[in-house]
């Protein structure tokens, strides 16, 4: 089941995002959250955007939110879009599930573009995109920096 995101949900979002903070790329943030950080963070942005949770027997296996791409009033319909899964909820189907419950909330507050940046060796992550219709638009050379390397990254978008 797909729902809006509760603050009570910080402490599995934040298991599922610890994940990929300590042993992958996919996020350039290098301390795992608190729960309570991930709980200001859920605070933060759905206050105002799109944030819902994948739900199965009572276990959050994955989450999405969408959120302002950049500060400047000209970008205001544009926003970046987050999903991440459980590691043992991959290849299920849930994060298309999520992507598509995200894509129609967006177009209902009249969203124009969505941006995904993907770490370029996250090859998962851009076959999913590219699936869902996303088009590569950009590619920055070593604009990040994790476990003593430096990584490209890509923004794709979708024009909703």
């Amino acid at each position: 089941m797909i729902r809006l995101v509760k603050i009570s949900d910080a402490p599995a979002i934040a298991r599922i995002y610890n994940y990929y903070v300590k042993e992958t790329t996919v996020t350039f943030e290098y301390a795992p959250l608190t729960n309570n950080e991930m709980a200001d963070r859920i605070n933060s942005i759905s206050a105002s955007y799109p944030y819902f949770v994948y739900e199965e027997n009572d276990c959050i296996l994955g989450y999405c939110y969408a959120h302002p791409w950049k500060e400047r009033a000209a970008y205001a319909q544009t926003y970046e879009i987050s999903i991440y899964l459980a590691k043992e909820a991959t290849g299920q189907g849930i994060g298309s599930k999520l992507l598509k419950r995200l894509v129609d909330e967006c177009r209902k507050i009249n969203c124009h573009a969505l941006i995904a940046c993907i770490t370029a060796e996250n090859a998962g992550s851009i076959r999913f995109h590219l699936r869902h219709g996303f088009k590569q638009v950009s590619s920055f050379k070593e604009v990040g920096f994790k476990f003593n390397r430096y990584l490209d990254v890509n923004d794709y978008e979708l024009l909703i």
